[in-house]
């Protein structure tokens, strides 16, 4: 039965932490990339949806000035406190629950947001609304089902081992209400919501320390629902965390869907 009473990658704050600091080195460039594309100046309103860290608000804070307004939100606002200060204003909000802010945004950004939202159309729609005429939309989803193996080169023992556990860690993150093929049908969404321009491309980090890095984190903050779970023992995570530590193992993450649009 799946399960909807948890996000499964809420850990201790120290394993959070270390997650956004792995995300932010992995796919910052890339969404700076997209952002910059879409024309962002001084004096641009921003929606910085669900924000894990500030990496992103504070580089869009330097991009609009201080004549623009980045407005920050996520249901745990603690990560975000060190940037709350103009153009940076934080906010308690869950886009899968709560009414749009009632401004008019030049730009609304979410990643790794909606996979993890239980009603993902109705998050997608609320952001939507809260877009100008003319404003752009940026929303990046991962898609572990385009590429689902932790080691696509599977060469050995090891190999085999990490992609066991990876395959458990999809299955518990299904378990629990994510859609691991969500980021492929973001197109789709938009166009089907009426905006124009509609363009994706994907970012798929094969090799770089920050892989292994995310990967260690992620199985330690998912290290006791592996083995509640059955489908790894406390040696067979501590032997893959070895073999990640040692690049005897060197993971890659699943591809990072960017997909965006300008509403009518």
């Amino acid at each position: 039965m799946t399960r909807t009473d948890g996000h499964l990658l809420d850990g201790r704050p120290d394993q959070s932490a270390a997650r956004s600091s792995a995300f932010a080195a992995l796919f910052d460039p890339t969404t700076f990339r997209h952002i910059e594309r879409l024309g962002i100046g001084p004096g641009w309103r921003c929606w910085e949806v669900g924000a894990c860290g500030t990496s992103v608000v504070s580089w869009l804070a330097k991009r609009v000035g201080p004549t623009g307004r980045v407005l920050a939100t996520a249901t745990d606002t603690a990560p975000l406190l060190s940037a709350a200060r103009p153009p940076v204003q934080v906010r308690v909000h869950d886009v899968a629950a709560d009414a749009p802010p009632a401004e008019a945004f030049d730009l609304v950004h979410a990643r790794l947001v909606l996979t993890h939202v239980p009603d993902r159309e109705r998050a997608l729609h609320s952001m939507i609304k809260a877009l100008r005429p003319g404003g752009r939309l940026l929303i990046e989803e991962a898609d572990p089902a385009l590429q689902p193996l932790a080691c696509p080169d599977e060469h050995g023992p090891e190999e085999e081992a990490a992609n066991r556990l990876r395959g458990g860690v999809r299955a518990l993150l299904a378990d629990r209400g994510v859609d691991l093929a969500f980021g492929r049908v973001l197109p789709r969404l938009l166009r089907a919501a009426g905006l124009r321009q509609v363009e994706a491309d994907a970012y798929f980090p094969l090799v770089s320390p920050t892989c292994a890095a995310l990967e260690s984190a992620t199985v330690e903050q998912v290290r006791a629902d592996l083995v509640a779970a059955g489908l790894a023992s406390h040696d067979d995570i501590e032997r893959h965390l070895a073999h990640v530590a040692d690049r005897v193992v060197v993971p890659a993450t699943a591809p990072l869907v960017s997909a965006w649009a300008r509403k009518a």
